[in-house]
């Protein structure tokens, strides 16, 4: 009898699918409905989405569970045919921080499996967790369901505080072991770059035969550059579009306001270029496109603030998160986009801008150095010195030609990234892990093993 509450009796009897029908992914601090660019929504959310998009075209169902954060949200969207987003009650529904997130990791799971308890046995092929946050979740719901767990780290709090930015908060102790936790327990763990797969191995002892490499990519249909001949037109376009000065160059900065992505390099480099090279900063706007999010809560006024210090306040424009059509706007917009962020797992806002037809200065972090091919689609730099950041930025605005070659190299190489080329990696991931996992669970049947029931949480 007590067969019937655990994962191993549910996959009894099931068939071998080369595919999986249906996956539970989990992205619990985050929702993909919410706008990137401002709280914790970021490249997390877009890739979830994408993906997510992708799979369902490809005839896998998904259900993403997140935690509600409103009393007004319906239990469960449609966020695309085959994609639904389920809104599970655990604690208050604001005011809560992605760092109390844990106190609550108990209610959410419980939530969770009261959904799939629900459903007929076997519902769930294969769980894709998302943050360690998620992992923890994703972990429990794989030994109570039977089935693999699949799972994305997207940011890693040893990365993280082997690279913190001067005054931003280290990562938790708990959150280290967390990771460590989700990390040996997962079935396969999906890295986004070589670097960060290395990571994993090296900093988390991650076991090589688990790790996958699949490269986040880009919506090539909404990131696009302009027509051929027609980059200038489409550049003042951008610009009325937005409310920006048509004239003169424009160097953006888009993302999340927070000492990670290292905005104040860019406040400091235009100070820096204006005692460098005068005639160039006189006509150069910084924009900066993105809310306050993480540490930088503690003041969301921080960098208007530094931009008075520094006597540059007349340079700088500060936009909201760029939503629609006005995200591909602002960076068809600019001459060039800016991406000083002291650690980045990939960098999809290298990657749209690229995708765009503009060039990228980045620093040399973390997946930036796949993101961006330095010399060919942008330039990577070592660092975050003000004054080398002037230096390259005025170099590249003092020679539009060299921009128009990187332009043309940030096409083409956007152009190797594709969501649908991540979705295909993710679900020859999927596969191999089903394969296992049925291959295994076969094994132990056959030797007769044991069945614990498990608790709920």
């Amino acid at each position: 009898m007590a067969e019937a509450h655990t994962g191993v009796a549910r996959q009894r009897g099931t068939q071998p699918w080369p595919t999986p029908r249906r996956i539970a992914t989990f992205s619990v601090h985050t929702s993909p409905l919410h706008q990137p660019g401002t709280g914790d929504a970021g490249g997390m959310n877009v890739y979830i989405v994408e993906v997510s998009r992708r799979l369902a075209e490809a005839g896998v169902e998904v259900e993403i569970f997140t935690r509600a954060t409103s009393s007004d949200l319906p239990p469960v969207v449609e966020m695309a045919p085959g994609v639904h987003v389920r809104h599970v009650i655990s604690g208050p529904f604001e005011g809560l921080a992605k760092e109390e997130l844990p106190s609550q990791l108990c209610a959410f799971t419980t939530g969770v499996l009261r959904v799939e308890a629900a459903r007929p046995p076997g519902y769930y092929d294969l769980v894709h967790s998302h943050y360690w946050l998620s992992g923890q979740v994703g972990w429990l719901a794989k030994e109570r369901w039977g089935v693999p767990l699949v799972h994305t780290a997207h940011t890693l709090a040893k990365v993280k505080n082997a690279r913190l930015a001067e005054g931003d908060r280290p990562e938790p102790k708990a959150r280290v072991i967390g990771e460590e936790q989700v990390i040996a327990e997962a079935d396969r763990l999906v890295a986004n770059t070589a670097v960060e797969a290395r990571d994993l191995i090296a900093r988390y002892e991650a076991d090589p035969a688990r790790v996958e490499v699949v490269e986040p990519g880009v919506d090539l249909d909404r990131f696009r550059p302009p027509s051929s001949g027609l980059a200038g037109e489409a550049r003042i376009a951008a610009r009325r579009r937005l409310g920006l000065p048509e004239q003169g160059a424009i160097i953006a900065f888009v993302g999340r306001i927070q000492p990670l992505k290292a905005p104040d390099v860019l406040l400091h480099a235009i100070a820096e270029l204006r005692a460098r090279d005068p005639r160039i900063a006189a006509t150069t706007t910084l924009v900066i496109a993105g809310g306050p999010s993480g540490s930088g809560l503690d003041r969301p006024t921080a960098l208007i603030e530094l931009a008075a210090r520094l006597g540059v306040g007349d340079a700088v424009r500060f936009l909201p998160p760029q939503t629609g059509d006005d995200l591909p706007a602002l960076y068809r917009a600019a001459d060039l986009v800016a991406v000083p962020s002291h650690n980045e797992s990939f960098g999809l806002v290298a990657l749209e801008a690229q995708a765009c037809g503009t060039p990228v200065v980045a620093a040399a972090v973390g997946g930036l150095v796949t993101a961006v091919r330095d010399g060919v689609s942008g330039v990577l730099i070592d660092g975050h010195d003000p004054a080398d950041w002037a230096r390259v930025l005025a170099g590249l605005l003092a020679a539009p030609r060299r921009r128009t070659e990187l332009a043309h190299g940030a096409v083409v190489h956007a152009r190797a990234f594709s969501w649908a080329r991540t979705a295909s990696g993710l679900l020859a991931v999927y596969r191999g892990a089903v394969a296992e996992h049925r291959a295994q669970l076969a094994s132990e049947l056959a030797d007769g093993a044991q069945v614990v029931p498990l608790a709920a949480c």
